[in-house]
């Protein structure tokens, strides 16, 4: 091993001991020396992994219901990148870098370690997964470069699940215990399901320093003139029968509800990338500033819902009658459009996380850009990242999941959450 190899590995090395996961750091190693010659190829097989989750993901079964399936994509796309730029140098690594002798592949490497990250997450999945790397691996010539590339990324695979084993994402959420004052969060008919993510605030987030470090302000209080302002819009929009909504409302609302919308904006990449023919160096780094920003997002979000615990549009209807707030005329009978959402209503999920994509995607592409986006059967169109993001809050107070009040503070969470992540890869 040469000196700047052997230099390398002693700084890796003390990193994963000393449990620093510090991009800065990782940058100054990545940029330790001239980039050695490789074929990287294209960004299609990226495509293909992402896919490949999202296909997992449609099992229930795939993994503990307890953990959220954003872990997941930030992990194959996070070692994907820090395989690919462990040999390119082609940016700062997210994490760390490995040592790669010259001519070693950074496609073998990005397609090892997507497959590593994903037998290591779901290893009941391992035949297909095998399958897909035997598919990827084939269209690369072989020789000893394949076989570096393949190394690398088993290497930069093994250290993230290991350095990740312990971000807390395992542990038994806290048992919900929902309380009675006006304003508590309560399960929502028509289950009354128990909440699930009620410990997701707590995981390590990826790149942000805590779940809290940017926590919305507490909202309004439900005595308030702003909340029955923004509680009374949601009455009037999202029912399921007596409503003022928009036939195209109605279809916005169905469409946003219709799968999680991490995949959605997942798919939304997987199209520019694909349409774009983008290179595995740009591929991966925008697969990753994605997903890692939707990942950090939803810890955060889950910390601020637990962190307030306000209910829900249809408990706050329902219970409007005990005069908690003078300004909301309660309705026992009233219902959403569709099906209540588990967890605290503040702030909205479905905001943050659209938030967060559009603006890291914006970052990449620019504001403005045809998007057709297809979602089980059913199609979208927006004219740049911003409407679709837009349309994705909007459609959470005509489905009556969300009032204006939650919407705003996820998007100016999510916003926060992908401008810190983009500083930082």
């Amino acid at each position: 091993m040469g000196g700047r190899q052997k230099t390398l590995a002693v700084l890796t090395g003390t990193a994963l001991a000393a449990g620093l996961t510090s991009p800065a750091f990782a940058a100054g190693a990545a940029h330790s020396a001239a980039p050695p010659t490789v074929a990287t190829g294209s960004g299609t097989s990226v495509v293909e992994w992402n896919r490949e989750l999202i296909t997992i993901l449609g099992d229930p079964k795939a993994q503990p219901a307890t953990v959220h399936p954003t872990r997941g994509f930030a992990l194959l796309q996070a070692a994907e990148y820090d395989a690919v730029v462990s040999i390119t140098r082609a940016g700062p690594a997210y994490l760390f870098s490995v040592s790669a002798p010259r001519g070693a592949r950074a496609d073998a490497a990005a397609d090892q370690a997507a497959h590593d990250v994903l037998v290591a997450l779901y290893p009941a999945k391992r035949a297909g997964v095998d399958q897909r790397l035997s598919t990827q691996l084939a269209a690369i010539p072989g020789g000893s470069g394949k076989q570096a590339g393949m190394a690398v990324g088993a290497e930069v695979a093994r250290r993230l699940i290991s350095l990740r084993s312990g971000d807390g994402s395992s542990a038994k959420p806290p048992r919900f215990r929902q309380g009675g004052k006006a304003g508590d969060y309560r399960s929502t008919p028509p289950d009354f399901p128990a909440p699930v993510f009620t410990g997701w605030g707590s995981v390590k987030p990826f790149v942000l320093t805590s779940g809290r470090q940017f926590r919305p302000v507490a909202p309004p209080a439900v005595s308030s003139a702003e909340y029955a302002t923004a509680l009374n819009e949601v009455k009037g929009l999202g029912s399921k029968t007596d409503t003022a909504r928009t036939p195209d409302q109605t279809a916005a609302a169905k469409f946003w509800a219709a799968a999680p919308v991490w995949n959605l904006w997942n798919q939304i990449t997987q199209n520019l990338v694909t349409a774009q023919n983008a290179s595995l160096e740009k591929a991966v780094k925008v697969f990753a500033r994605l997903d890692l920003s939707l990942a950090d997002t939803t810890i955060a979000v889950y910390d601020a819902k637990y962190a307030y615990r306000v209910w829900r549009p249809v408990t706050a209807i329902r219970l409007g009658g005990t005069h908690y707030n003078p300004r909301i005329v309660g309705d026992p009978n009233w219902a959403p459009l569709l099906t209540t959402a588990l967890d605290p209503s503040y702030p909205s999920a479905h905001a943050a996380l659209s938030q967060a994509a559009a603006t890291a995607l914006a970052g990449f592409y620019g504001a403005r850009r045809h998007l057709a986006v297809t979602s089980k059967g059913m199609s979208r169109t927006f004219a740049g990242f911003q409407d679709a993001a837009t349309e994705a809050w909007l459609s959470r107070t005509w489905a009556g999941q969300h009032t204006s009040i939650d919407n705003r503070a996820g998007r100016q969470l999510g916003s926060q959450v992908a401008d810190f992540v983009a500083g930082r890869l």
